[in-house]
């Protein structure tokens, strides 16, 4: 099934050369057909693809997709909306940041696609790290995953410089344990949001991120 026009790609386009309320305010109508209908029926559908494999995900679109304007309190840039649709289909939605789902991010320039943790708080990051050091052949071997390399590459995240002397033993065998971010990431082009395979396309890689998400899902309590 097709989801998106290619006014779905040209709205961000003259909104990135127009990124201003009053033209924003003129092109709603423009923006709550193009965009934000079909975003949202492609997310529910996506949700549901979602649903079939974890339970624990029972949310709606309105939960998972990510307001079109942009906090610029603390931003050096002032253009008030971004220049992408993105939402998280996990089980607390766009509230979530670290448990098993997808991240979806739709825009001219690529369409994005990424899982894991994100931003792991102290406690939740001595506790992943805790789990590498039980056995830190075991995180080496599920990121060794045939589909998951091929689709994703591998385990991206800032580290650490300095590691607890209780992880370095670990640390050895599995050098991702110095990671302050657990996530995966891949961006495609941007066609492919056009493409009646788009669902399709994001489900495969969800499929190839599943050995990784349900290993890190061991640390969330």
């Amino acid at each position: 099934m097709k989801y998106f026009s290619p006014d779905f790609l040209k709205f961000f386009k003259d909104l990135a050369a127009n990124n201003n309320r009053d033209w924003f305010q003129t092109n709603k109508s423009r923006y709550e057909e193009s965009v934000k209908k079909p975003f949202e029926i492609f997310v529910g559908e996506l949700i549901k693809s979602v649903q079939k494999d974890d339970k624990n995900i029972n949310i709606k679109p309105s939960e998972a997709i990510f307001r079109i304007n942009k906090d610029i309190r603390f931003s050096k840039d002032k253009t008030p909306y971004k220049l992408n649709t993105s939402a998280i289909i996990a089980p607390g939605g766009r509230k979530s940041m670290h448990s098993s789902g997808i991240y979806v991010e739709l825009g001219p320039e690529k369409l994005a696609i990424g899982g894991g943790i994100y931003m792991p708080e102290k406690e939740l990051l001595n506790d992943i790290r805790e789990l590498i050091a039980k056995n830190p052949k075991e995180m080496m071997k599920v990121l060794a995953d045939k589909k998951f390399t091929e689709m994703w590459g591998e385990m991206q995240g800032e580290k650490n410089k300095v590691l607890h002397a209780d992880f370095k033993k670990a640390a050895e065998i599995c050098p991702y344990i110095y990671n302050k971010q657990f996530y995966y990431w891949v961006e495609l082009n941007p066609k492919e949001i056009l493409s009646e395979d788009l669902l399709k396309t994001i489900m495969s890689y969800y499929k190839a991120s599943k050995p990784v998400s349900n290993y890190l899902a061991k640390a969330i309590k």
